[in-house]
């Protein structure tokens, strides 16, 4: 019997353009997480810290502006059609790294230990 399903173009590695694409938005998301949570070591440890951190010092605005880069992974699991119950145990760990964050010196240790945006990916 012959194959009566439309053919997708592929490139040379055999992927469609619909799989790059989203390949593509996995890397970014998980880029995107690696800068908040993971982008500097401090030497003669393992201890990471990201932008979050650094931007989480700013009282306030910080953890706000940070809140909301963690929101588009988030909505990332809403279109890729992830769990709800996972759903919910992202934006916890987003509302928690929010809500504690906001409490002077002890938000900002906190923001050093608890990696919501690996925890999400």
């Amino acid at each position: 019997m012959e194959n009566l399903e439309p053919q997708r173009e592929r490139n040379l590695f055999g992927m469609t353009k619909e799989e790059r694409k989203k390949i593509e938005v996995e890397e970014g998301l998980e880029n995107l997480s690696r800068y908040l949570d993971g982008l500097f070591r401090i030497p003669g440890t393992g201890w990471r810290f990201g932008l979050d951190s650094l931007i989480g010092l700013v009282p306030n605005v910080g953890d706000t502006l940070t809140s909301f880069a963690s929101f588009y992974i988030l909505l990332a699991g809403v279109r890729y059609g992830v769990p709800k119950i996972t759903l919910l145990r992202m934006a916890f760990n987003i509302g928690l790294d929010y809500l504690v964050g906001t409490i002077p010196f002890i938000g900002d240790a906190f923001d050093f230990f608890w990696k919501s945006n690996k925890r999400n990916m």
